[in-house]
């Protein structure tokens, strides 16, 4: 049971991102439309990689669990935002937020940590080849995914319930367009110092030990494509390796700024900055990224389509 105020479980009041100028509606309209090319290109990533037996393999199993996120993360934050700044609404139920902070949180930590797990994929396909099989079988990318959902969900779970059981106080006005932490927890009326110094503890270590991992990964792929006497060699791993190294340099660089930084460093703006970019912008390129740069969904791509076009 949640612990009440004299608020008692009022609804919150999200700030949002537009107005109602000319100038933040035609931003609105380009969000939507982000929103929208997010929502069919980590769709299309999904159904590609179920249908195309090609595609089969642990690191497109993992691809797959990143656009799942991705599609799921802007699925959390968009709607709400749209269907507020539609009909001149702003709140949200106190159970919404919470479950809105609780997703959100999930889905970060989860790609935070299946960004990792990836690099030691591509790690294990660059400098083990003949074993690739072995150490990165289907059983061991099931299990991958699953840590990262399970470990993920289980931290937001736990900050989620604390915060929440914290009493609010004033207008409960959210200066930003979804419940995120930085934003809700100013407006706990009761010291929370110990409690920040906690998350922000948790919080960096949530960021650097992926960060450790991938670099850690990509310097012993470093070393091995240095050492490889073929140039075609060297091009394909530089291939493989440069759209998760895009996407990962993309989501983490986000999350630093946007979460990195002690409450007196933050102000709204910027986080609504570092939050459209990593909730919005990093889903709709991920796919994109994929796409064009990998050659082997490009292929399924075209595969799928010559299929359905012979079929008719």
């Amino acid at each position: 049971m949640w612990l009440r105020n004299q608020t008692s479980l009022a609804d919150f009041i999200l700030e949002g991102l537009f107005n109602d100028s000319p100038t933040h509606l035609f931003l609105f309209c380009l969000t939507m439309v982000v929103y929208l090319v997010a929502l069919s290109g980590n769709t299309l990533t999904i159904l590609l990689i179920c249908v195309d037996h090609g595609l089969h393999t642990p690191m497109y199993f993992l691809l797959s669990q990143l656009s799942l996120m991705d599609l799921m993360h802007v699925c959390t934050t968009i709607p709400k935002m749209a269907t507020n700044y539609l009909s001149g609404s702003k709140s949200i139920a106190f159970l919404g937020c919470a479950t809105q902070h609780f997703l959100y949180l999930s889905l970060g930590g989860a790609e935070c940590l299946l960004l990792a797990l990836m690099s030691y994929d591509r790690y294990v396909a660059i400098c083990h080849p003949l074993r690739y099989t072995v150490l990165m079988s289907r059983k061991v990318g099931l299990m991958m995914a699953l840590t990262s959902w399970l470990g993920a969900s289980l931290n937001s779970l736990i900050h989620t319930v604390i915060l929440m059981h914290f009493p609010f106080c004033g207008t409960l006005k959210i200066h930003h367009f979804y419940c995120e932490y930085p934003a809700v927890v100013k407006l706990v009326c009761v010291d929370v110092t110990v409690y920040e110094t906690t998350a922000y503890i948790s919080t960096i270590v949530l960021l650097l030990l992926p960060i450790i991992l991938v670099s850690t990964s990509y310097g012993f792929i470093l070393h091995s494509v240095i050492e490889m006497r073929s140039a075609g060699s060297k091009r394909n791993a530089f291939a493989t390796c440069s759209s998760h190294l895009t996407v990962v340099s993309l989501w983490f660089g986000a999350c630093i700024f946007s979460y990195m930084r002690t409450r007196s460093q933050r102000t709204p703006l910027q986080d609504k900055v570092g939050s459209v970019f990593y909730s919005i912008i990093t889903p709709t390129l991920n796919p994109l990224i994929y796409t064009l740069r990998n050659k082997d969904v490009a292929k399924a791509l075209r595969r799928v389509l010559r299929r359905d076009f012979i079929s008719q």
